[in-house]
């Protein structure tokens, strides 16, 4: 891994982990078509702190009041306002792709990895559903509408990210969109369901790391890997969510259909 790999697949990472464009597509795609080398463990791990600590700059507020809402909520067993229940509700829709995640991200990874054409496809089909969504969904409820059973199906959704193409985030706000959340909510729920799944990524690779060492060469690439997602993950966390205020999700559809569509032709009449 050299110093212009790391910037530029942590930039991918921090603008694509966020945006609903899918980060494991851009992340396999890219080294893919230019025959770059595997990251390995180091970079991987680079990343993936990269985009907690871009989310954890962003939503710091947020993570103080839950968890103050949470140590509450238990203090005097008490569930009685939405704010007291959204901790809790986070917490449920993180275990199916806690345990999808942990049982089955190596097999999906291995089988995706060799099959660029498959992710190509799911830029496009999950576009496709990105788009009905946002046009057929009602947007007519508000973080205070989340219920436990929308937090579950938003969770189960995400089980659908594992597979490059897919998009954590915008399978995610898809899920969110469809059950009749408002588009800034959409995004906003997805961002904190995304943090204790990104955050127990990170401690386990960590984890790995800390028994293996770092590499020597691999130290520098490693932080730039991480300074370049933060920065740009902060930016994509902001950016969709000031659009979201006042746009569609056409954008990113669009940015997918063309993405999917160019890879496919790469893939088939080009290379």
């Amino acid at each position: 891994m050299n110093m212009m790999h790391a910037a530029i697949l942590g930039t991918l990472q921090g603008f694509t982990e966020v945006l609903p464009i899918s980060s494991s597509a851009h992340l396999i795609l890219v080294p893919w078509f230019f025959h770059w080398p595997e990251s390995g463990l180091t970079f991987d791990v680079a990343l993936h702190l990269g985009t907690l600590i871009a989310l954890c700059l962003y939503f710091w507020r947020d993570i103080m009041e839950m968890a103050g809402n949470f140590f509450s909520a238990i203090g005097e067993r008490r569930l009685d306002t939405a704010e007291r229940r959204l901790p809790f509700y986070i917490l449920a829709g993180t275990v199916p792709a806690a345990i999808v995640g942990k049982t089955l991200e190596g097999p999906v990874e291995d089988y995706f990895r060799g099959n660029p054409a498959l992710i190509a496809s799911f830029l496009i089909i999950f576009g496709l559903l990105l788009a009905f969504a946002d046009s057929s969904g009602s947007k007519s409820q508000d973080m205070r509408g989340i219920t436990l059973k929308f937090a579950l199906a938003i969770g189960l959704a995400q089980c659908l990210a594992l597979m490059p193409g897919v998009s954590r985030s915008g399978i995610t706000i898809t899920a969110a969109l469809l059950l009749g959340l408002n588009r800034e909510t959409s995004a906003r729920f997805s961002f904190l369901l995304s943090l204790p799944i990104v955050a127990g990524a990170a401690i386990l690779q960590l984890g790995h790391l800390a028994r293996h060492g770092i590499p020597v060469d691999e130290r520098l690439p490693m932080l730039v890997g991480i300074a370049t997602s933060a920065f740009f993950g902060y930016l994509s966390v902001v950016f969709l969510l000031r659009l979201v205020q006042r746009s569609t999700l056409f954008p990113f559809v669009l940015y997918r259909l063309i993405t999917g569509a160019g890879m496919l032709g790469l893939i088939f009449f080009v290379r």
